[in-house]
């Protein structure tokens, strides 16, 4: 496994994992009131800053267990690299756009802010998908 494989199964983990976590809590919160009353910025942000840290940890621990890959990459990794930032691009540009069409039709910041959350995490954990499949599956250059 490369030292990019490893840290895109990171990143994939922590963004679903982090994702996972902001759900629980609101959902725990909306127990008993509409959803839309609960206090999710909090969480959000929390969740948010968490992912961030984990990810970078992640990528640390990784260059210390494994010093000598941290800095070799080669014409395939960048590839696999493109590919999988072109994959979560594109479901992060579909989300957006889904947020901004809520915006529009003036819909609750509740459902506008995780409907852009959602594809923060969507773009990550599809984007990591995408490269962990080309690189176990192999990975076809255009």
């Amino acid at each position: 496994m490369t030292f990019d494989e490893k840290n895109t199964w990171i990143y994939g983990v922590v963004a679903l994992g982090a994702y996972g976590v902001y759900l629980a809590t609101v959902l725990a919160r909306a127990q008993g009131t509409p959803v839309v009353e609960v206090a999710y910025i909090g969480p959000m942000l929390w969740c948010i800053g968490a992912s961030v840290a984990a990810s970078i940890l992640g990528k640390v621990a990784v260059s210390a267990r494994w010093p000598r890959e941290a800095n070799s990459r080669d014409d395939r990794d960048r590839e696999i690299d493109r590919f999988g930032e072109h994959v979560g691009q594109s479901f992060l540009v579909i989300g957006l756009l889904t947020a901004l069409v809520l915006a529009m039709l003036e819909i609750d910041h509740f459902w506008i802010a995780n409907a852009a959350f959602l594809a923060f995490v969507l773009s990550a954990a599809l984007g990591s998908a995408a490269k962990i499949t080309a690189y176990r599956g192999g990975f076809q250059q255009w």
